[in-house]
């Protein structure tokens, strides 16, 4: 048995990707689980930030830390809000101007659908991992998350923001003319971002670690049920995929206690 909080899946990139499960004191390599028996029990919550066991309120976070520690301001899901480039305090300057004030891309992805989104130069292609995308390419590099939310936002009166994560998790998507998307991106770029569109537009491509795909999501409330017991099939974004069609989504149950048996 295994016992620890959840955090994201660490993910490598590979043909298929590779997951890692970091609980802590173990440090579980999940490809190797497919296909077998994965039984997972509620344990408790443990804020990711301050440690206390109190319940989480978003992003692992207790209530207190989430509207308190830097990491989770409002900035983190609208980076147009950003203000280190000017100098401008949030929560802490120096945490701020650290994450915003580095290289970030602007990107379409295909996940359920074609998407537009934001993350720093250094997280490809983890984020795009995290989204569960099958295909995904730069548009713009640009020096700040400001100038990054600034081309999100534009881009968004063309393109979706958004996936349909249970769409996603059924490996439902239509093919994509990446040629024609990325032109109309471009097209529609304010005029001063257009010196920070990326030279080669080289497309990527994911493959996921799932044996079987559900028919019908059934997500899996740990807190409530207490516990799941299934065949572990597939692997895709931040969700495990199970046999019965049950998904669990590590990443919105960051903070939680868990135990795992693996037979």
């Amino acid at each position: 048995m295994f016992k620890g909080v959840l955090k994201k899946m660490i993910s490598e990139m590979g043909t298929p990707i590779r997951y890692f499960l970091d609980l802590g004191n173990d440090f579980l390599e999940m490809n190797q689980f497919l296909d077998q028996t994965f039984k997972i029990d509620f344990a408790g919550a443990q804020c990711l930030s301050c440690h206390d066991s109190k319940p989480i309120f978003r992003q692992g976070f207790c209530q207190s830390c989430f509207f308190d520690i830097p990491s989770a301001g409002d900035w983190i899901m609208r980076p147009e809000l950003s203000k280190a480039h000017l100098g401008e305090e949030d929560r802490d300057l120096e945490y701020e101007k650290k994450v915003q004030l580095q290289p970030h891309w602007v990107y379409l992805a295909l996940s359920s659908h074609l998407k537009v989104g934001v993350t720093r130069k250094s997280q490809i292609p983890t984020r795009w991992i995290d989204q569960g995308a099958h295909q995904a390419v730069g548009i713009l590099e640009v020096p700040n998350r400001y100038l990054a939310g600034v081309a999100e936002v534009s881009l968004k009166e063309y393109f979706s923001d958004k996936t349909n994560w249970r769409k996603m998790l059924q490996n439902h998507y239509e093919e994509v003319p990446w040629e024609e998307a990325i032109n109309q991106a471009i097209e529609n770029l304010p005029k001063d971002l257009k010196p920070y569109l990326t030279i080669h537009h080289q497309l990527t491509e994911l493959q996921f670690p799932v044996l079987q795909y559900p028919n019908k999501v059934k997500s899996l409330n740990l807190e409530k049920e207490k516990s799941h017991i299934g065949v572990l099939k597939g692997i895709k974004g931040q969700y495990l995929i199970f046999e019965d069609q049950t998904v669990f989504n590590i990443r919105s149950n960051e903070g939680t206690v868990v135990e795992i048996t693996i037979n």
